[in-house]
């Protein structure tokens, strides 16, 4: 078997590639992730469970199959190990979604991207780490501790999805899921030199996944490159009766999109510069990896437009309206009645239902939770519902209408992902509306319930990852594809190989 540190390196495509033609195993693959992951772990915290054991059966059980010749039919990732965000449930292993009011939960059943997953061969390595269910921009809100940032581990790796994010950046896998509300997978890869996206809203079922605002919560791929993104879209998209939100429709030729990308012609292909995403409010190392960027589209043929969206500038405001008026209403479920955690009043104070149920979510929920569910209250209420919540969704179609409008003018938009870089841990953390702003330009997407892509676009003045966003129409992921794999190539030659060939991980040197 080859090093740990030598396999783990390999995209997941390249890993696939391996395994079909008999060079290397499932099972050696999952071994050397799991070896990695023993060494990184103390150091990263990216994930909540390790499914050692269930990850080693489930690639001998490939293996099996895929030596006697049955695997033939199986998707282009069959048998590459994947992490999965403690925010989509997993029959058999725990399930969190890092809040102590679902410590110790084994949901009974698969979300159906697990069940893909595994019909696919694709062994799951286990559960990662998170704001506490799903609501934060820097994974500080776990129950369970904080992921650190493979890149510098005194930094935050974004949120809420850091955990997943962080693994792949630090090989601990060469693949994950996500969820993102709001930016939850493209804010990490951002901040951690991954590629995230937030495939069209519908395009992906959420059955299985944990709801904190079901109008705007997507699963979708984190990896390393654009076209393992594909892969893996490819896998888990497609129509669900389960999921009343899930679209009709084949799934986007996303990896086709992605491989004709990386013969770098973009002769044709209109992008479309956002107005309201450049200039003022952008960390200087930002903005200049963001304008080389689009300099290198040009380069590649791409005709650049720029577009005025006039409402984007109200998108934040109005999610943190809509937002935290659904989570209000997803976590009301959380009771202590029938699953989860139950706190009973403590002596001389009545044994009531509601008693039982108010100590219980005083325990079981962190304060970013609580604000968020109060902020929703309120806003619902009577008296404020027209003005707050009534008046929030007024302005989500006038962004639907903006972004209507620009891909009339653009085949895809772009924007940087983050204003910042990877930030402190507690740098943010006692000034929540400072916090919130880190999703400001991924944000409107999910509002719109278009695709969105982040990629790395190098590294700014401080040593740490910058990341480029491609938003696409409504039901064609495939147009940002395309260029996103255009620019990965473009950029990997710039910078002599990918990003993360600069990151030092001395986890690897421990590996087994």
């Amino acid at each position: 078997m080859a090093a740990a540190n030598e396999l783990v390196k390999l995209t997941a495509a390249q890993m696939a590639e391996k395994i079909r033609n008999k060079e290397v195993s499932s099972r050696e693959l999952v071994d050397a992730e799991l070896n990695v992951i023993e060494a990184a772990e103390p150091e990263i915290n990216a994930f909540l469970h390790v499914s050692a054991d269930e990850a080693r059966a489930q690639a001998d059980a490939f293996d099996k199959k895929n030596a006697a010749g049955e695997t033939e039919d199986l998707p282009e990732l069959a048998g590459v190990p994947i992490a999965i965000k403690d925010m989509i449930v997993t029959k058999g292993i725990e399930t969190t979604a890092a809040s102590k009011i679902l410590e110790g939960w084994i949901p009974p059943y698969d979300a159906t991207v697990i069940t893909k997953l595994k019909a696919a061969g694709m062994p799951l390595l286990g559960k990662t780490n998170l704001d506490e269910f799903a609501q934060g921009s820097s994974t500080e809100h776990s129950a369970f501790g904080p992921t650190h940032n493979p890149w510098d581990t005194s930094r935050v790796p974004g949120g809420s999805g850091g955990g997943s994010a962080s693994a792949v950046a630090g090989f601990e896998a060469p693949i994950a899921l996500g969820t993102d509300t709001g930016g939850s997978i493209r804010q990490p890869g951002a901040m951690t030199g991954t590629v995230g996206v937030k495939p069209t809203y519908g395009g992906v079922s959420r059955f299985g996944a944990i709801a904190m605002a079901s109008s705007l919560d997507q699963i979708g791929p984190v990896s390393r490159t654009v076209l393992d993104s594909a892969l893996l879209q490819e896998v888990i998209g497609g129509h669900d009766v389960r999921d009343s939100t899930s679209i009709p429709m084949d799934i986007p030729p996303v990896a086709a999109a992605a491989r004709e990308g990386y013969k770098r012609d973009l002769k044709g292909v209109r992008v479309g510069l956002v107005k309201q995403f450049t200039g003022d409010g952008y960390q200087p190392g930002i903005e200049a990896r963001f304008n080389e960027a689009v300099k290198l589209l040009q380069d590649m043929g791409a005709e650049v437009v720029e577009i005025d969206c006039p409402h984007l500038e109200y998108a934040l405001s109005a999610y943190y309206i809509i937002m935290p008026s659904e989570v209000s209403s997803n976590l009301a479920r959380y009771d202590g009645m029938r699953y989860g955690l139950r706190v009973m009043p403590p002596e001389g104070v009545p044994q009531t239902a509601a008693n039982m149920m108010a100590y219980t979510r005083e325990a079981g929920f962190g304060d970013e939770v609580k604000r968020r569910i109060i902020l929703g209250i309120y806003a619902l209420s009577a008296g404020y519902y027209d003005a707050w919540y009534g008046s929030a969704q007024k302005v989500r179609t006038l962004i639907i209408e903006d972004f209507n409008k620009a891909f009339e003018k653009a085949d895809v938009l772009v924007t940087p992902t983050s204003p910042t870089t990877a930030f402190k841990f507690g740098e943010k953390m006692d000034d929540p509306l400072t916090m919130y702003m880190s999703d400001i330009a991924t944000i409107p997407a999910n509002m719109a319930g278009i695709p969105a892509m982040s990629i790395p676009a190098g590294l700014s003045d401080d040593g740490l990852p910058v990341g480029f966003q491609f938003m696409a129409p409504q039901k064609h992921d495939e147009q940002m594809y395309k260029p996103a794999a255009a620019l990965e190539a473009a950029l990997e030659e710039q910078w002599g190989g990918p990003i993360w060939q600069s990151l030092k991980t001395p986890w690897l040197g421990n590996a087994k």
